[in-house]
């Protein structure tokens, strides 16, 4: 449906058709805030994704038109300032970064669109980047450019266009996703593996909070600073430390007095995490989805009270969840709101929703939103 949409705008804005592309969001099972600490990710593709219709035009500009927003911009390739308009920036951004990387991009025109819910940690501008990145690659570049270094592209864009200077587990994820397979990513040397994904008499879905409470700053670069902070002081007195990933728990307690309070709580909270990862892979094979649950929950706690990246809401989500008795539950993504990511019995389902929308919507007054996951491919030409 969003296809036929996307063409039937573009054939009436351009005159012609053009080619389909799409990206898909990410969930992330566990791993949350480690991937720009050199640590481990897993996470896995999901059938939401950015859809963009892609057409070169033969000249130096760009004309885009964001369906969802009805939004549009023309600007040039050539200038370096580029559109002021956040989701415009993340396609001229691309555009330039593949520029750098030696595609001969030209021209195109545009209309995109998508179904990854904003706000919600599903990493919406991820799909959006490595949408237009493999566009490009395959229009511009006959597919010179490898799928991590695709990756790279969005990571780039968002640090230099946008201003978050996130890791690269959400590109990574939108580009390499792979059907009923989540990926363990180890962020500091880019080595991936794909783990198959179908539980037996378990499923995935999230919760969406329908909050994303905005806090003065950047409070996702004020935690990375923490964490860079934390590395640099366990590098005075210990060579090959680049992030918090080449330390361990000795060298942080060495520094918990240099660092402070707060700075030692986020490190604390990224170091169980790591090692919250590889016991989660370890459950996996052995089909131990119960630990796995635990790890969740745990992971939540970190985030809540350590990372400090939850809120009231997400918090609320998290209790009902294990007052339903669910397998594990924690917030995903960035924090301040979104989603929980929920491993439940197929038995509890039915129970779990209900009882999370009534009594969420009792406490809140908000209605939240239950997404199914359905772990699908990467980024990809559709026509």
């Amino acid at each position: 449906m969003i296809m036929k949409s996307l063409q039937q705008q573009f054939l009436s804005r351009f005159g012609a058709e053009g080619m389909v592309y799409a990206a898909p969001g990410r969930i992330n099972l566990i791993g949350e805030h480690t991937d720009y600490n050199g640590g481990f990710v897993f996470p896995g593709a999901i059938a939401q994704c950015m859809t963009a219709v892609v057409r070169p035009n033969g000249t130096r500009m760009i004309r885009a038109y964001a369906l969802d927003l009805d939004s549009y911009a023309e600007f040039s390739l050539d200038d370096m300032k580029g559109p002021e308009h956040n989701h415009h920036r993340y396609v001229f951004g691309v555009a330039r970064e593949m520029m750098d990387r030696g595609v001969a991009v030209s021209g195109f025109d545009t209309v995109y669109s998508g179904n990854v819910p904003l706000g919600a940690g599903m990493s919406s501008s991820a799909a959006l980047e490595s949408c237009f990145a493999f566009a490009i690659n395959d229009l511009f570049g006959d597919n010179k450019i490898t799928k991590m270094e695709l990756a790279k592209v969005g990571q780039a864009t968002e640090h230099k266009y946008v201003g978050v200077n996130c890791g690269i587990m959400d590109q990574f994820a939108s580009v390499h996703g792979r059907k009923n397979c989540l990926m363990r990513l180890d962020c500091r040397s880019g080595e991936f593996e794909y783990f198959p994904w179908n539980p037996e008499g378990y499923r995935l879905l999230l919760v969406n909070s329908c909050v994303k409470h905005s806090l003065v700053g950047s409070p996702y670069n004020d935690r990375r600073r923490s964490c860079e902070h934390v590395a640099a002081e366990i590098g005075k007195t210990k060579s090959g430390v680049e992030t918090l990933r080449d330390c361990d728990w000795n060298d942080l307690e060495r520094v918990r007095k240099q660092v402070g309070q707060e700075d030692y709580r986020r490190a604390r909270f990224v170091l169980g995490e790591v090692d919250r990862v590889l016991a989660v892979c370890d459950a996996l094979n052995r089909g131990d989805y119960e630990t796995v649950g635990k790890q969740m929950y745990l992971t939540h706690e970190g985030l809540s009270q350590d990372y400090e990246v939850s809120c009231e809401e997400i918090d609320f989500l998290v209790d009902v969840a294990r007052r339903c008795s669910v397998t594990g539950s924690r917030i995903m993504g960035g924090g301040f709101g979104g989603c929980t990511i929920n491993l439940v019995r197929d038995s509890q389902y039915s129970n779990f929703v209900a009882t999370v929308k009534r009594e969420y919507q009792s406490r809140f007054g908000i209605e939240c939103k239950i997404i199914d996951v359905e772990i699908c491919d990467g980024a990809r030409r559709l026509a």
